[in-house]
């Protein structure tokens, strides 16, 4: 396994463990965050430009599509990481709020979304630190 999926894994994963267990125990704060974040303008163009950067990075550093499930989901975690960073810079905010509140229903299924970032952090995470690297 490739030292860049095994870094990767691990830190992709700690942090949708992270981020998952920092929804489930303040939902409220996070949902009204979110839809204060889509009433300015500047701060989604602002992490639009954040949210690609990271999505362009990780692609660039690994696009790998074969040699097991791990090295797959990480390119995929940064492959929807530059989708929605795109998302943001080109989409308007009031269509940005339609897809995430309207179409996604964010509110109404916040907990299956941090459970789906949780069971997806402790795969990557239990992955990363289980996998061997080959130099």
């Amino acid at each position: 396994m490739s030292p860049h999926t095994i870094f990767l894994g691990k830190l992709i994963g700690l942090y949708c463990i992270i981020a998952a267990l920092c929804g489930i125990t303040h939902k409220a704060v996070v949902v009204q965050m979110v839809a204060t974040i889509f009433h300015d303008p500047g701060l989604i163009f602002a992490l639009g430009v954040i949210v690609s950067l990271a999505g362009l990075a990780m692609i660039l550093a690994h696009n790998i599509w074969s040699g097991g499930a791990l090295a797959v989901v990480v390119t995929l975690i940064g492959w929807a990481t530059l989708i929605k960073g795109l998302l943001f810079l080109f989409l308007s905010p009031g269509a940005e709020e339609q897809l995430l509140f309207v179409a996604l229903q964010y509110n109404r299924l916040f907990y299956l979304y941090m459970a789906i970032s949780l069971v997806i952090g402790i795969y990557l995470t239990y992955a990363g630190f289980k996998s061997k690297s080959k130099v």
